[in-house]
């Protein structure tokens, strides 16, 4: 839903930073995947430690984007990196979180995080599947960065079942978007 609203509206006023900025896109989309992967590490110790983490390692992934298109580096591989290292990123975070919850006793909370992340991964299989079969099925309303800023959201107010419980919810409606959007496709 951001993503299809907002788009690329930050390469404009970013794209002379960008220019000057020598790294290949690829590096900052790993640098970013690693401050989540620590994110991940730090949340069941430190939950708001973790979330600016969280916060840090999704500036990263959106400056990678922003870095391949400003510099001409946009690649099929890099495309798929980016994409690859989210879903990855997306299963630590959501096991962390669950982790974290059931360390406190809190069993109903881990659910929801392990519900999400489900949810988080068939958001992206019926994406990917749909444009598999050439239908353009990005809509919905609870795509990754949603998920990411909810995430950041959470962790650095301690709202973790309930923003959770918001984003299960969602997740799975936003699948039940795509499939209909290829439903209506075969129509």
């Amino acid at each position: 839903m951001l993503s299809a609203r907002l788009g690329h509206f930050l390469d404009k006023p970013l794209g002379p930073f960008a220019k000057k900025i020598a790294i290949h896109p690829n590096v900052l989309t790993i640098a970013g995947f690693v401050i989540t992967v620590m994110a991940a590490l730090v949340i069941p110790v430190n939950l708001r430690l973790g979330g600016l983490l969280i916060l840090l390692g999704g500036i990263c992934d959106l400056g990678d984007g922003i870095l391949a298109r400003t510099n001409g580096r946009v690649s099929n591989f890099g495309a798929f990196l980016d994409s690859l290292l989210d879903r990855y990123s997306d299963s630590f975070l959501f096991l962390s979180i669950a982790w974290y919850l059931a360390r406190m006793g809190d069993s109903t909370g881990a659910f929801l995080s392990i519900g999400t992340m489900v949810g988080a991964f068939l958001v992206s299989y019926a994406r990917a599947r749909g444009e598999g079969l050439g239908i353009q099925s990005q809509v919905g309303i609870m795509e990754r960065p949603e998920r990411i800023i909810l995430l950041i959201v959470a962790t650095l107010t301690g709202w973790l079942a309930p923003v959770l419980l918001v984003m299960l919810v969602l997740t799975h409606i936003t699948v039940i978007q795509r499939a209909y959007v290829v439903w209506k496709a075969e129509q």
